[in-house]
């Protein structure tokens, strides 16, 4: 069973789990966002724990306690989220679904509101250069999400919360174990803003009435020698915006209306299996299907559709304690069709495309005891229309003494950039789109390191620093400077002048003061450049120079009441140039929770932003939607002010009979 972990992931808790499930239950208190000790990349955990910190509604909302990841809308009128990681765009992270790449193509505007976070038992974020065994298509990092599992002992899981600007939301979730190979998870989710509201004034509501249904279904079965994972999942999600009432009906004739319906199927099929002590394969296969329909005012409509199919065959043998070896072959296709209407013509047919990438590759790891890991990976992809690129990545890790753990790699990156998707926000405009929309491949290499010291006796106490340097070779640059104008050409264009790079400085430092009583902060630091068309290297825009994060949390004697506090300071980042101030302001976020435990269930209330600091003017132009300079994308800020909500966890668990 030891490869079988690697491939079907969350094997390895499986097996636990399945070895205690006649145990007790003890009840501990789980850290919420910690550096994983033992992982040979760089690893921030944000755990069950951590994701109950907040009101965590979704994917998107998981990130307040990390500097690590930048969490902002794409405009202002949609909805839509973007994270950014090393300080570059959430489209560099390879978003993975237990071990499965999800997230691509037409999903990635609006994929991180389609994880609701009650459905997740933790979330990892490894930064750099990370295994090749699940693609290349990882820039900065990668971002996986564990679910919850079918042999979980909870045979009901409910969270609903309300928030004071009518979002409502409300997930199940239910392990069900049939003797002592089958069990199954089933996921439901409901949520919605029941009204729109406008309280900057500015006649757009600040965030669109939406209504989002979500449902999977995942199974498993279990032998000694045998493991097969599979599942479905379907999301339906409408939402407008725009100039609408609360209601979401248009203010008036002409309206500048924002109408977006997305319909997402996905399946997935996990087989594994052990070929005696050592070794074992697998096999992993996933089907996702999107259609989405949009329109943005008056002038612009985008209908598309993607099939999407990715597979991966793996071998992986144990020859030794000290070596080992996984080798296979995996690939994805995509199909997109799409229209762009623009303006008050014809429209665009960009047609059908077809994106095919075949690749094999190995990877050989070398443990030395505890003290050293040496992870050195080689793929090779063919690509359809680029040929066969060569993809070469190593991870280090060197751990001295218990108290000391140093990490490096070093790798490359290549991704098919998607012109519409990637910047969805280029739509709510009203300016010149300037572009070919080629998928062209980008590639960047990165390459950092980090060092953490654990002091006090407990691995829940260190201090830890790390830097990565991302440099591209080839990118899709879309440029904003212009007033009127967005333009979308390579880096590639400048014949070789051409430069894109990024500097990531970050340190992280926790600590237990006392029993019960947690501190955590980090501080990011970022230096982003670009080469822009006229300007030559410049400041990245809209990338917000640095980040400080401060958590403290309390829990009463067998966590009775649990108190969280989370402060942010947000550093300045580079506005366009045809904006009025130069740089943004330098801004701080408060949020806070209480938590009422009792036997079965959690009562818990607080509140975002409570600063209530929101950017002004966030859409330039906003009494005239028709003017050539209406501007709906040039979101550095919060767009909504303090927010207050409250919830409920109701846990009803395995019972057994003596």
């Amino acid at each position: 069973m030891l490869a079988l972990s690697c491939f079907c992931a969350g094997a390895q808790e499986l097996d636990e789990r399945l070895d205690t499930l006649e145990s007790a239950v003890f009840i501990t208190r789980q850290t919420g966002n910690y550096l994983a000790k033992s992982k040979d990349i760089r690893t921030e955990v944000i755990s069950s724990a951590g994701l109950q910190k907040m009101a965590c509604c979704s994917l998107a909302d998981s990130f307040e306690n990390s500097a690590s990841v930048n969490v902002g809308f794409s405009d202002a009128v949609t909805g839509a989220r973007q994270i950014r990681l090393l300080g570059l765009s959430g489209t560099y992270i390879q978003m993975l679904d237990e071990a499965r790449p999800v997230m691509r193509g037409l999903s990635a505007p609006f994929g991180l509101s389609y994880i609701p976070s009650p459905w997740l038992e933790s979330i990892q974020i490894a930064k750099g250069a990370s295994s090749v065994v699940g693609g290349n298509e990882a820039m900065t990092g990668s971002i996986n999400m564990e679910h919850k599992k079918p042999t979980d002992e909870t045979p009901l899981f409910i969270n609903a919360s309300y928030m004071n600007d009518t979002k409502t939301d409300l997930n199940a979730v239910s392990s069900l174990q049939f003797g002592d190979r089958w069990s199954t998870v089933l996921f439901g989710h409901v949520s919605g803003n029941l009204m729109a509201m406008d309280d900057n004034g500015d006649g757009f509501a600040d965030e669109p009435k939406q209504l989002q249904f979500n449902v999977g279904n995942r199974w498993l079965y279990f032998t000694p020698d045998v493991q097969v994972r599979f599942g479905v999942r379907a999301i339906k999600d409408s939402r407008n915006g725009g100039q609408i009432d609360k209601h979401g009906k248009p203010l008036h004739p002409g309206a500048w209306v924002s109408d977006i319906d997305n319909s997402i199927f996905n399946a997935y099929l996990k087989i594994g299996r052990s070929l005696g002590e050592t070794a074992s394969v697998a096999m992993v296969a996933d089907y996702n299907y999107q259609k989405m329909d949009s329109s943005f005012g008056p002038i612009t409509r985008y209908d598309a559709a993607q099939n999407s199919g990715y597979f991966n065959l793996l071998y992986q043998n144990a020859f030794s304690d000290a070596h080992s070896l996984t080798a296979g072959i995996g690939g994805t296709v995509d199909r997109y069709d799409e229209n762009l209407w623009r303006g008050f013509g014809k429209p665009t047919d960009l047609g059908i495309s077809y994106l095919r990438q075949t690749g094999v590759f190995g990877e050989y790891t070398y443990h030395h005891d505890e003290v050293f890991t040496a992870i050195a990976g080689l793929r090779a992809d063919y690509y359809s229309d680029y040929g066969t690129k060569i993809t070469p990545r190593i991870n280090l890790r060197y751990a001295p003494s218990e108290s000391f753990v140093f990490r490096a790699n070093a790798g490359r990156g290549l991704r098919h950039a998607n012109p519409i998707t990637d910047n969805i926000g280029i739509l709510s405009t009203s300016k010149t789109i300037q572009s070919y929309f080629d998928r062209i491949l980008e590639s960047a290499w990165i390459a950092g390191g980090n060092a953490t010291w654990y002091f006090g006796g407990s691995s829940s106490n260190y201090f830890g620093v790390d830097y990565f340097h991302t440099r591209f070779g080839q990118q899709q640059i879309v440029d904003y400077d212009s007033a009127t104008t967005i333009s979308i050409y390579k880096l590639s264009d400048f014949m070789g002048a051409g430069r894109s790079f990024t500097n990531t400085y970050q340190a992280d430092l926790a600590l237990e003061p006392f029993e019960r009583f947690t501190v955590n902060a980090t501080f990011r630091y970022t230096d982003a450049r670009v080469t822009l068309a006229g300007r030559g290297l410049v400041e990245k825009p809209m990338t917000s120079r640095y980040k400080g994060v401060l958590n403290l949390q309390y829990a009463l004697p067998l966590n009775k009441w649990i108190f969280d506090f989370t402060a942010s300071l947000n550093g300045p980042c580079r506005l366009y140039d045809f904006m009025d101030e130069e740089y943004s302001p330098v801004y701080p976020t408060l949020y806070a929770q209480i938590t009422k435990r009792m036997k079965g269930f959690d009562i818990y209330f607080g509140g975002e932003n409570l600063t209530g600091f929101r950017q002004k003017d966030v859409i330039i132009s906003a009494e005239n939607p028709l003017d050539p300079t209406f501007d709906a994308s040039v979101v550095w800020g919060p767009v909504m002010g303090a927010k207050i909500y409250a919830g409920i966890r109701i846990t009803i668990w395995k019972q057994y009979n003596d």
